[in-house]
């Protein structure tokens, strides 16, 4: 592992919450310190949902410059907002409704289309407008996050999909198969790995060899592939998660 990424491992799901939420405040900070605004890419799943929560809520609710941060989506399934299953949703029941980001800062995908192409085409128009990039260049989110699948996916770029290869485009439509809604909108290697911080969010022993093969084999999973390419990773992981990584893997990077 290079000096870009650290690996922090805390005790439980609830300290791994109170860590991510702090990492975000640092993050949030320190973008707003050098450049008057935080952009933020949040990841859907039941680990992020903790941390948004935590998030929501004293002492880190207060630390954050939220008239000065802008959210963006990691992946969003093709469902309407209002959705059980939409990642918008449970971050706006979770977080966004409940501190002061203004309306017009958070940028969603538009699940319900009627064409998924045409809406990952619509979404990568938003972000060259709003990062003000240049024909055929890429934003750069002061923070994504992530999470990380069973199956080593990360957003909803799945093993063995085109979509975790492509070199260009920023947002594609996928249509993931095996998952409970197949058709998913999603953010791409391009553009998660131009950011300035990725952090990963990882919880419990279900994860344990994901995990493993994750740090351990690069590229073979495409969580391996999020690797910023000016910027740092961070992998916040639980014990129950941790719980395979030798001391070999681990080295000074973790604590």
């Amino acid at each position: 592992m290079d000096q870009s990424l650290r690996l922090m491992i805390v005790d439980d799901a609830a300290a791994l919450a109170d860590a991510a939420a702090g990492a975000i405040v640092d993050a949030a900070v320190a973008a707003v310190a050098a450049q008057q605004r935080f952009t933020v890419a949040l990841a859907g799943g039941a680990t992020p949902r903790a941390t948004y929560m935590r998030l929501a809520g004293p002492p880190f609710a207060e630390a954050v410059p939220w008239d000065r941060t802008w959210v963006f989506f990691g992946d969003e399934r093709c469902v309407p907002p209002d959705h059980a299953e939409s990642n918008y949703r449970m971050a706006s029941e979770t977080l966004l409704s409940k501190v002061g980001i203004p309306a017009e800062h958070v940028y969603r995908m538009r699940g319900e289309a009627d064409d998924p192409e045409t809406a990952a085409t619509e979404y990568a128009r938003t972000l060259a407008s709003a990062f003000e990039t240049k024909r055929g260049g890429l934003p750069r989110f002061d923070l994504v996050l992530l999470g990380l699948g069973l199956d080593g996916h990360v957003a909803s770029l799945f093993p063995g999909s085109p979509a975790a290869r492509e070199i260009f485009r920023t947002v594609v439509a996928v249509h993931a198969a095996a998952a409970r809604i197949p058709q998913r909108l999603t953010l791409t290697f391009p553009a998660i790995n131009a950011a300035a911080r990725v952090i990963f969010l990882v919880s419990g022993a279900e994860k344990e060899k994901t995990l493993k093969a994750a740090l351990s084999d690069g590229g073979l999973l495409p969580a391996g592939i999020a690797r910023p390419a000016d910027g740092t990773l961070t992998w916040i992981v639980d014990r129950p998660a941790a719980s395979l990584l030798s001391p070999e893997l681990l080295g000074p990077l973790s604590r």
